[in-house]
Formats: structure tokens, C-alpha cells, sequence
């Protein structure tokens, strides 16, 4: 036992090393076969600094994780996302944030009436639009306005405040975290995630899928630790950012009431139905329409506009042989669904890291079998499990509490009288 933990103990310089050895080599070549140019800069700054990061791994036994890490998020997070900012470069997304933060300040609403093209389709819930307040508040005149005022920089700091958040609330009563599988605790771990492709790549190059996946996370962590009303309000926040939070609510009230019963699960759902109903009615009752067409149909395909998620994924491949195939994939994305709902009633999850497994693994169906979607899109899940893996602990996510044994001496026996006459 002793030499198996040894051989899976995180702190091993070789396990981190290979580690960013893997990630170097996907920075140096998904840059190659995709064609976003954020994409391709965004490898050239990660690429060495992980490269750096893994020499630094093996360099010495007391600081070379931390530093390895620290490289590693100086060069794949912090460098190319201050020069992105600086130099306006980014995928569309970032300019259609700011700009519906920008509508929302002048009309209250994020969505135009009437579109010219796909470029001026907002396909977020008005929930998102606070992402782009900064830019429409501060405006484009001088470096420091544009640094502070880029969407992403607003979706990361949401993103990191979550992952405290869930950290905090995974932490054990006593102040200790909780011991996570094999040992994977500290923070290490999880700033090395942080700087890890799956994460590095979407902050620096678009970053508006992190604010929804931290709010996930924190809603199930909330639930975990057996919080209604806080993991209702992480929910409420999600969902009104993209609709595709919504699948969240289930999981979430299955896990409070597997946790602290049904009157819990009756409690998050609420409170998380009803922050979302307020969060977007606004942006709703102004403009019902355009949040329909832009919102739902956009994404699903069947909008007067084509939307730009064409990854050849099973959904999209079926959709592409016409309106049949389109059919096809929206039932076997109900189906899926379906089947999801269906586990949750059947064996709902008992804690932290089987909820997000469930949440993932509902979410990777949708992807896959959506009429239109995106290899992107399988990063919310990916980071879900990861992050659940590492700040949540094992299979037992409520500790016994430790009682003191004390040592009870034993009863003394009380003398036997001898009678006078004996003596």
C-alpha cells in the first residue's frame, strides 16, 4: 500500500513534468489545424513557457512545482491575454459581449431588432451582457481603458472568484480541505489546471464559456456542502448567461435532495428558477422576439443565419442531410436528455465529484447530438470533472466527525468490611 501511494502522489516531479510536456506539444500543434488566428499566437507564447514550466518540474524537489506552474500561467495566460487586450485580437465572441453590454447600457436590451448578419446575432442570454458593462462604460481611448475594459479579463476574474468560492465551501468544518483522491490537494493543482490547455486557451482567446462553467461548479459545490439557497443563487447567475445551464437545475436538486432530503432540493430549485426569471425578464419583455430567434434558433440551426459552430460532431452530421436529419438529431438529443433525467430519479449522485460526472456527462450528449456545435463546446464538461475532482474530495464528501476517545479508568471496587471477630 505504502509503495502504491507512492507511485500516485501528486508532488511527483516526473507526473508534472510529463504533464506539461503533453501540454506543450497541444499547444504546438492544435495551432495547426485550426484556423482562428488568437489561436495560433496564443501557441507560440504557451508552447515554451510549458516547455520552461516542465524543466522547471524536475529542476528541484521543493519549489520546482511551484514554479513550473507559475511559469506556465505567465506564459499561457497572462502574457498572450494582455497582448490580446492591448492589441484588440480575439474571436468574435469577445466583440459580441461588448457590444450587447454596449446595447444594454443605451436600450436595455442586448439584442438588435434586426440583424445584418451573423456578426450582429447575440446568441446569450441577457445575463451575459454584464460582461461587456466595462468596455461600453470606459470605452477604446488609451491602453489602459482597453485592457480593463476587454470582456475577457471580466470572465476570468468571474471565473477565478467561483473557483475561491467553491474552494471555501469544499472546505471541511475543522478549516482543512478535504483529502481528494490520490492525494490531489493544494492549490498547485489547481492553478496548474488553470494554465493547462483546457482552460488557458478559451480565457485568452474568447472566455465566455468560464463565468458559466465557475458557476456550475460553485452550484454543485454549494449543494454538496448541503446549501440551498447559495447553490440556487450560483444557478440563477448561470442560467441566465446560456440556456445550456438549464440541464444544471436537475442535477443540482437531485444532489440537495439526496443530501438534505426534498424540501432542500424544493428550496435550490426555487431560488434558482426564480433569480433566473428575474435576471432575464428585462432583456425579455423588450425584446421577446429577437431573444427567441437569436437565443434558441440561432444555435439550433434554424435561424435565418447560419451559425459558425460547424464542427463535424454526430448532430451536426445528421443535420446536414436536411430537414429529416435535422429532426433525428433533435430527437436523439431529447432521448438523451431524457436519459439523463431518468439517472437522476434512478441514482441520484451522492456527492460533489459524482454530481459534476452526471452534469458532464448530460452535457457532452447535448454537444455531441445539437444540430450545431463545436469541439470547444466539450471543454465546459472536461473542466467540471477536473475541477470536482480536485477541489471536491473523495466519495465521502461529509467526513465523520473526529471524537476524542478518552480513556475511562477502571471502576474501583469498594473495600469488603471484614468483621471485629475475623480480624
Amino acid at each position: 500500500m505504502l509503495i502504491r501511494r507512492a507511485r500516485l502522489r501528486p508532488e511527483s516531479r516526473e507526473l508534472w513534468c510529463g504533464g506539461w510536456l503533453l501540454a506543450a506539444v497541444w499547444a504546438a500543434v492544435f495551432p495547426l489545424i485550426t484556423a482562428p488566428e488568437p489561436h495560433r499566437l496564443w501557441g507560440v507564447s504557451a508552447c515554451p513557457a510549458y516547455l520552461c514550466a516542465a524543466v522547471a518540474a524536475l529542476s528541484s524537489r521543493r519549489y520546482g512545482r511551484a514554479v513550473s506552474v507559475w511559469l506556465a500561467v505567465a506564459g499561457a495566460v497572462v502574457v498572450p491575454l494582455a497582448v490580446f487586450a492591448l492589441t484588440g485580437t480575439a474571436q468574435s465572441e469577445v466583440g459580441v459581449v461588448e457590444r450587447s453590454g454596449l446595447l444594454t447600457l443605451r436600450h436595455a436590451t442586448p439584442y438588435l431588432t434586426d440583424p445584418g448578419s451573423v456578426a450582429e446575432v447575440t446568441p446569450y442570454l441577457p445575463g451575459m451582457a454584464v460582461f461587456g458593462l466595462p468596455r461600453a462604460v470606459l470605452g477604446d481611448g488609451g491602453p489602459l481603458p482597453g485592457l480593463l475594459g476587454d470582456a475577457r479579463l471580466w470572465c476570468a476574474a468571474a471565473f477565478g472568484g467561483c473557483l475561491w468560492a467553491a474552494w471555501r465551501a469544499s472546505r471541511r468544518r475543522d478549516g482543512r480541505p478535504q483529502a481528494a483522491p490520490g492525494g490531489v490537494v493544494g492549490r498547485d493543482a489547481v492553478v496548474g489546471f488553470v494554465a493547462s490547455p483546457v482552460v488557458a486557451l478559451p480565457l485568452c482567446v474568447s472566455g465566455v464559456d468560464l463565468p458559466l462553467t465557475g458557476l456550475l461548479f460553485l452550484a454543485l459545490a454549494y449543494a454538496a456542502r448541503r446549501r440551498p439557497v447559495a447553490a440556487g443563487l450560483a444557478l440563477a447567475a448561470a442560467c441566465s448567461l446560456k440556456w445550456t445551464a438549464w440541464p444544471a437545475v436537475a442535477v443540482v436538486a437531485a444532489l440537495l435532495a439526496h443530501r438534505g432530503g426534498a424540501r432542500e432540493a424544493v428550496r435550490g430549485a426555487a431560488v434558482a428558477v426564480g433569480g433566473a426569471v428575474l435576471l432575464v425578464s428585462p432583456g425579455a419583455l423588450l425584446s421577446p422576439g429577437p431573444l427567441v430567434r437569436q437565443v434558441f434558433a440561432f444555435p439550433m440551426g434554424r435561424g435565418p443565419w447560419e451559425t459558425p459552430a460547424a464542427s463535424p460532431l454526430p448532430g451536426r452530421l445528421l443535420a446536414g442531410l436536411g430537414p429529416t436529419g435535422w429532426y433525428a438529431a433533435a430527437a436523439l438529443l431529447l432521448a438523451g436528455g431524457l436519459a439523463v433525467a431518468v439517472s437522476l430519479v434512478a441514482r441520484p449522485p451522492h456527492g460533489l465529484v459524482c454530481a459534476a460526472d452526471r452534469l458532464a456527462a448530460g452535457l457532452c450528449v447535448a454537444f455531441l447530438l445539437a444540430p450545431a456545435g463545436r469541439f470547444g463546446y466539450l471543454a465546459l464538461p472536461a473542466a467540471l470533472a477536473v475541477l470536482a475532482r480536485l477541489l471536491g474530495g473523495g466519495r465521502r464528501e461529509e467526513p465523520a466527525p473526529e471524537v476524542a476517545v478518552r480513556a475511562v479508568p477502571p471502576a474501583r471496587r469498594a473495600p469488603v468490611p471484614v468483621p471485629w471477630a475475623a480480624r
